[in-house]
C-alpha cells in the first residue's frame, strides 16, 4: 500500500471489522457524510449485529463467510484511494475497477471491466435487497441507465465504492435518499453463494 494513503483510519476500520468477525459478528464503518473524505474517521465508529443462524454445513459456512470477511477487510483497505476515470489500480479507481480489483484479490475471480458487464456476468448470481450479504455487489442507476454504477456491500445497510470525479473511495449508507432511489439489483459470487471456491 503506498505510504501517502491515509493508513490509520483504514486499519482501524479494517482491524475492527477483522476482530468483530472473528467473534462470530459483522462490524461496519459508520457512514461519512457525501463529499466527506474518508480518511476524516481515523477512529470509525462501528455497529455490530449477529450473525444469523448457521446452515448445517458449519464448514462451508465458515468458509464462506472467511471469503466475505476477506472481501471486506480488502475493500476497506482502499479507503481513501481517490476517483480516476478508469482506474484500476490503487493510485486511483472508478466505480468498475475497484470492485474488479476487490474480487479479484480476495476470490481471484476476474470481473468484466464496466459495470453493467460485471451485473450480467456469468459467475455472479442476483440476490433480493432484502437478502443482501456482505461482499455481494449493489447496482445503481446514476447515468439514467440501469447498474452505471456498482459498490460493495459491507454489511449494516452500508455499501464501499469510488463514487466520482473528485471523490475517494469510502463507505456510504444505502438508505440516503440518493442511493436508495437508485438501487437497481445487486449480485453474489457464484461461488460464494452455492459452493466453496477454489481460492
Amino acid at each position: 500500500m503506498s505510504a501517502s494513503r491515509p493508513a490509520l483510519g483504514r486499519a482501524v476500520a479494517a482491524g475492527l471489522l477483522l476482530a468483530a468477525l472473528c467473534s462470530g459478528v459483522i462490524a461496519s464503518p459508520d457512514t461519512m457524510p457525501v463529499g466527506a473524505p474518508a480518511a476524516a474517521a481515523s477512529a470509525p465508529a462501528v455497529m455490530m449485529t449477529a450473525m444469523p443462524d448457521a446452515p448445517k454445513a458449519p464448514a462451508f459456512v465458515e468458509q464462506v463467510r472467511n471469503q466475505t470477511s476477506d472481501m471486506v477487510i480488502t475493500a476497506l483497505n482502499f479507503l481513501g484511494v481517490p476517483y480516476r476515470r478508469g482506474g484500476a489500480s490503487e493510485t486511483g479507481f472508478d466505480c468498475s475497477g475497484f470492485t474488479r480489483q476487490v474480487f479479484e484479490t480476495s476470490l481471484g475471480l476476474a470481473l468484466p471491466r464496466r459495470a453493467d458487464e460485471q451485473a450480467k456476468s456469468p459467475d455472479l448470481v442476483a440476490v433480493k435487497r432484502a437478502e443482501l450479504q456482505p461482499g455481494d455487489l449493489v447496482f445503481f442507476n446514476t447515468l439514467k441507465r440501469t447498474f452505471s454504477h456498482v459498490g460493495i456491500y459491507i454489511g449494516e445497510g452500508k455499501f464501499i465504492h469510488a463514487p466520482k470525479p473528485g471523490g475517494e473511495v469510502r463507505v456510504e449508507s444505502m438508505s440516503f435518499a440518493y442511493w436508495a432511489k437508485r438501487f437497481t439489483g445487486a449480485r453474489r459470487a457464484g461461488a460464494a453463494a452455492e459452493s466453496p471456491a477454489t481460492r
